[in-house]
């Protein structure tokens, strides 16, 4: 399936913004993910499905000081 990923197309071989992460490697990471301008709660990463189309914006959180 198709997804616009912080404004670049990727293909996703999966379904779940679980799946998109452990694809882009940011498992372990302070996320935030919003799909089509719904922000999505961590604890329903492993439910939520994508659809073909869906824009996905991901931020993380980086610590300094």
């Amino acid at each position: 399936m198709k997804l616009t990923v912080n404004g670049d197309t990727l293909t996703l071989n999966g379904n779940t913004i679980a799946d998109l992460v452990t694809q882009l490697e940011l498992n372990g990471r302070r996320l935030a993910v919003e799909v089509n301008r719904e922000i999505i709660p961590k604890s329903q990463h492993g439910d939520h499905t994508l659809n073909d189309g869906d824009v996905v914006e991901i931020v993380h959180a980086i610590g300094g000081g």
